[in-house]
């Protein structure tokens, strides 16, 4: 791809960054009319490996062999606000303030993560999403649809819409009180009261939740509890190593299942997607878990949550996507 001026009056180029704890991402998009045209292959560089945004930016600007565009995407995650902006697990320190000049841009946008997801769901095309449950039809082009990103923590969101045009609106969902629907839900509720006092779902439908569902299936049936980290924790239940372990998959879906269902009824959602890198990691246990009975398991409103359609983003990059389809919104 080659740098275009924006005066060239169709398409223009940006740089959309996706940054995280460990890693970032940075991509070359084109955009035209308020959305993506196309999201040139990510550059992915460990966030200990540079000094800060400006040296990762540079040396991306070296990989790519040319002036870059003078206007960036930028995705976060953590929340836009206050004049320095941390990260968990990442040293860098951002100014939104001095971005312009650091990055040597006349035009950016910055977007939290989740924010930036939003805007994908928004924007993506119907391939890059998987039925998980309800009708096996589109999203619907108008109306709200709900978001819900289990990850580090729980993100969620949602996009209103109508035809050509929608909003996203970024919420703090994830902090919402856990809800448990039979006795052993309640059982992890009472052990992880002890520890937090008052739970919310993003300690039960997160990565780091796994290992207190663990720890609580296994206090049930009299085990010892094996220690490990969070990854090794989901290899071993993914892989069918450890039973009980994959018990705790299947309990956090089936839990996932009723968080969704429950942002959909609080939203007034007409369909929702399920994003985020774990959610795509575990695609096909979930489509043969009780994450569907769970979603729709809603008493009086069984019926209308069964006609919710269900999907699961698979785009390759939805921050990197998510963060030029909000530049292209805010500057078309």
């Amino acid at each position: 791809m080659t740098a275009q001026s924006p005066q060239s009056g169709k398409a223009e180029q940006i740089v959309a960054v996706d940054i995280g704890g460990t890693h970032a991402r940075f991509a070359l998009a084109e955009i035209a009319g308020g959305r993506v045209v196309s999201l040139g292959d990510a550059i992915t560089p460990k966030t200990v490996e540079h000094a800060s945004l400006q040296t990762a930016w540079e040396d991306f600007a070296r990989q790519v062999g040319f002036p870059l565009p003078r206007a960036a995407a930028i995705a976060i995650a953590c929340p836009i606000n206050g004049d320095v902006l941390k990260l968990t697990n990442n040293p860098w320190i951002i100014r939104p303030a001095m971005i312009g000049e650091k990055l040597s841009v006349d035009r950016h946008v910055l977007v939290n993560d989740f924010e930036a997801v939003g805007h994908a769901v928004a924007q993506a095309d119907e391939a890059h999403f998987t039925h998980l449950s309800g009708p096996d039809v589109p999203l619907p082009l108008a109306g709200t649809i709900s978001i819900v990103g289990p990850g580090t923590g729980l993100g969620v969101a949602q996009i209103w819409r109508s035809n050509d045009e929608y909003h996203v609106g970024a919420t703090e969902g994830g902090h919402a009180d856990f809800a448990p629907i039979d006795a052993l839900e309640d059982a992890l509720l009472k052990m992880l009261r002890q520890r937090y006092r008052r739970v919310s779902v993003e300690r039960v439908v997160s990565g780091p939740g796994l290992a207190d569902i663990y720890a609580s299936l296994a206090a049930i049936e009299g085990r010892a509890v094996h220690v490990m980290d969070d990854a090794s924790l989901w290899s071993l239940g993914m892989r069918g190593d450890d039973s009980l372990a994959t018990a705790a998959i299947d309990r956090f879906c089936m839990a996932l299942g009723s968080v969704a269902g429950d942002v959909a009824l609080t939203q007034g959602g007409s369909g929702v997607v399920i994003a985020g890198g774990l959610g795509l990691r575990i695609k096909d246990i979930l489509l043969s878990s009780g994450f569907g009975d769970r979603f729709r398991a809603k008493g009086r409103f069984e019926a209308m949550m069964a006609a919710i359609p269900v999907k699961l983003i698979t785009h390759p990059q939805p921050g990197l996507f998510g963060a030029a389809a909000a530049f292209a919104r805010e500057y078309r």
